[in-house]
């Protein structure tokens, strides 16, 4: 299966637990691999035959800086959902959201949750 990858993609978002995640905000980084025939498109150098990323981005912004939710597992749910939904050609995806600045005590580089969901028809 070819792959669309769209990774370091960074949004403030109100996600957490705590209130002061919830108030204050914090940086989310996501990471997105997409997986479909590109052969199509490749050969026929046409936008149509593929999936257009800078629309995925889109939904990935709304997810991150919309609705509030407790856990970064609902996060990445919900974009796996929608982008199953709205763009037909993916048949298996691959999420990661990043939480850099978790309210965690002590030293740590990144807390992140990875989904992998396929397509069912």
């Amino acid at each position: 299966m070819d792959k669309i990858k769209l990774t370091g993609m960074e949004f403030k978002g109100y996600h957490g637990c705590l209130p002061q995640e919830r108030e204050q905000g914090q940086v989310f980084l996501v990471d997105l691999e997409l997986g479909l025939e590109l052969r199509a498109a490749g050969v026929s150098d046409d936008l149509e035959k593929t999936v257009n990323y800078a629309e995925v981005f889109e939904q990935v912004r709304a997810i991150l800086e919309g609705e509030p939710c407790l856990l970064i597992e609902a996060v990445a749910e919900k974009i796996a959902a929608r982008v199953l939904a709205d763009f037909s050609p993916v048949q298996e995806l691959s999420v990661t959201v990043h939480k850099p600045e978790a309210p965690i005590a002590g030293r740590f580089r990144d807390a992140s949750v990875t989904i992998t969901r396929v397509r069912h028809e």
